[in-house]
C-alpha cells in the first residue's frame, strides 16, 4: 500500500457501477479517501452498505455527469467535501450496438454525451482545481473499440477514440502544472455493460477466442491499472493508453 502511495489521498470516482464501483473499493483499501458521482440513487446506497467499504470514508454524490453543469458540480461537491483532488477516475459510459444504418440520432447524441462530452467537462473541471494545487492524476476508462473495428460499435469506437485524442491533449497542457491524464483501455471485460450482450448464443466464446490470453477480462484487471496510474509511481507517465486485453489488440 505504501508503494502506490495513495494513502490519504482525495480521489473522486464518477460512476458507481461496474468497473467504477471496483475503482472504489480498491481505492480505499489502499487508504485513499474516496467521493463516488453516480445518478443513480440505489447504486450509491449499495457502496454505502458494502461491508468491504464500512470502514472507508466514503462520500456519496447523486448528479447527472450527462451535462456540463452536473459535471462542474460534482467536482465541485466532491473536491468541496474531501478538502482538495488528488484523484480523478472517469468511469461512466455506455453502449448501444446496432449497425451504422439503423442508428436513430438521439443515441448517437446520448452516447456521445455520456462516453465523451462527460469526460471533457469533468476533466476540465478537475483541471483547474488540480492545476491550483499544483498535482494530481486522472485516469480515463477508454476501450480497445477506440483502435479495433468492430461491428455495431459506431458511437462507442468513436467517443473512445475521441477520449484518448482528449487525454492527451489535456496531458500536454497540464503536464507543466504536476498534473498526470492517461487512459485504460479494457478488452473485452465481465461488466454490467457486457452481461446481456455475452449471454447470446455463442457469444462468450467467440469473444474469448479473439483473447490471446484465452479468457476476458475482469474488472480487478482493469482496476490494478489504474491503481498504478493514480499512484506516485506514474508521477511520469502522462498522455498513454494503456490496454489491459489479454493480448487483444494484437491480433
Amino acid at each position: 500500500m505504501d508503494w502506490l502511495g495513495l494513502g490519504g489521498r482525495r480521489a473522486l470516482v464518477l460512476g458507481a457501477g461496474g468497473l467504477g464501483a471496483s475503482c472504489v473499493r480498491e481505492l480505499a483499501a489502499v487508504g485513499a479517501r474516496v467521493a463516488v458521482v453516480d445518478v443513480d440513487e440505489a447504486r450509491l446506497k449499495a457502496l454505502r452498505e458494502d461491508s468491504a467499504l464500512s470502514s472507508a470514508a466514503l462520500r456519496t454524490v447523486c448528479a447527472d455527469v450527462a451535462s456540463s453543469a452536473g459535471c462542474e458540480e460534482a467536482v465541485t461537491a466532491a473536491a468541496d467535501g474531501l478538502g482538495g483532488l488528488d484523484v480523478l477516475v472517469h468511469a461512466v459510459g455506455t453502449n448501444d450496438r446496432r449497425p451504422v444504418l439503423d442508428m436513430p440520432d438521439e443515441v448517437w447524441d446520448r452516447i456521445v454525451t455520456l462516453n465523451l462530452s462527460s469526460a471533457f467537462w469533468a476533466g476540465r473541471a478537475a483541471g483547474r482545481v488540480m492545476r491550483e494545487a499544483g498535482q494530481g492524476s486522472m485516469v480515463f476508462f477508454s476501450s480497445v473499440s477506440s483502435r479495433l473495428a468492430h461491428r455495431h460499435h459506431a458511437p462507442y469506437a468513436a467517443t473512445k477514440g475521441g477520449l484518448d485524442q482528449l487525454v492527451k491533449v489535456m496531458a500536454r497542457e497540464w503536464a507543466a502544472d504536476g498534473v498526470t491524464v492517461n487512459a485504460v483501455a479494457p478488452g473485452y471485460t465481465e461488466t454490467e455493460l457486457t452481461k446481456e450482450y455475452l449471454a447470446k448464443p455463442g457469444m462468450r466464446e467467440e469473444m474469448v477466442g479473439l483473447v490471446p490470453a484465452g479468457r476476458l477480462g475482469t474488472p480487478q484487471d482493469a482496476v490494478g491499472a489504474v491503481l498504478f496510474l493514480a499512484s506516485r509511481q506514474a508521477a511520469f507517465v502522462t498522455g498513454q493508453v494503456l490496454y489491459v486485453d489479454g493480448g487483444r489488440t494484437l491480433v
